[in-house]
């Protein structure tokens, strides 16, 4: 099995790692010549792809590619990869598709769990490309009878990535909305969803969240406390000072569940909970 990655950041390498073993060969993109050297390094073949332009050499690779993992966001032009890339990967015709989406497509639902089912309502701009970004896909996989898997993300924490971070950098903010919940997945729990999938007929969308969406005021303050030290001061949302970005996450409240990927791919998570996954991070080092 050969393994092609479109956008090899955090959560592509957690899965290379997971998923190593797997695969005979593995290439993947990065936008600069600077980052392909690390790239090498991981053992990761890297490929120069400026999210415009398509080259010969992916071309090449993707000619042999078994299995294409897409993590890219898309531009207000629809996805990257498929507006230099559709004929390649048609003719490739690999056997496992995987897009990365985010749970952001689902908009604001007050609250309410929500499940694949779910309509979607984005609000934000970076989640109706989303959106748009999925159908393509969708749409790629019907006229091409290939297995897509579109798994939608909560928001992406791990080693060097979480709370204790922040914590120590001095950016963690206890923000407090009442009835505010956030849904989150540790990027472990990422790459063994998708390692899982390859043993699995699953194909279609799901949800990648953990089993507890949590105020983001009480996962600060849980891991100062495993830290011992004093966690930061208590602000009201509407005092609080945040990008425009940061702010527009409040104005979504939505509780995800995660059955479907639990049930299809006979998954179960390593960090079910934010707490599991502190202790962990605390306990075997968060940077």
């Amino acid at each position: 099995m050969r393994l092609f990655i479109f956008g090899t950041g955090f959560s592509s390498k957690a899965f290379v790692e997971a998923a190593r073993d797997r695969f005979e060969w593995i290439g993947g993109t990065t936008r600069s010549h600077d980052k392909a050297a690390h790239l090498s390094e991981l053992g990761i073949e890297p490929f120069v792809f400026d999210g415009e332009t398509p080259t010969s050499a992916i071309r090449d690779a993707l000619a042999s590619a078994t299995h294409v993992l897409i993590s890219i966001a898309p531009t207000e032009k629809g996805d990257p990869v498929l507006n230099a890339f559709l004929a390649d990967l048609a003719k490739a015709s690999p056997q496992w598709i995987a897009y990365l989406s985010t749970v952001g497509v689902y908009g604001n639902h007050d609250g309410d769990w929500v499940s694949e089912e779910t309509e979607c309502h984005p609000t934000s701009l970076r989640s109706r490309q989303r959106l748009a970004a999925e159908s393509q896909w969708l749409q790629f996989a019907h006229d091409t009878a290939s297995r897509l898997i579109i798994l939608r993300l909560s928001g992406i924490y791990g080693k060097g990535r979480n709370a204790f971070v922040n914590l120590e950098r001095g950016t963690a903010k206890r923000v407090i909305k009442p009835g505010q919940v956030f849904n989150r997945i540790h990027v472990t729990d990422i790459a063994g969803i998708l390692r899982a999938s390859l043993d699995t007929k699953a194909c279609g969308i799901y949800n990648g969240s953990d089993d507890e969406p949590a105020a983001p005021q009480d996962v600060v303050t849980y891991a100062a406390e495993l830290m011992g030290v004093t966690p930061p001061p208590e602000i009201p949302f509407e005092k609080a000072d945040m990008s425009p970005m940061a702010r527009s996450f409040y104005g979504e409240v939505k509780r995800i569940d995660n059955t479907k990927v639990k049930r299809d791919m006979d998954y179960t998570f390593t960090y079910p909970t934010y707490r599991v996954a502190l202790e962990a991070l605390w306990r075997d080092g968060y940077k």
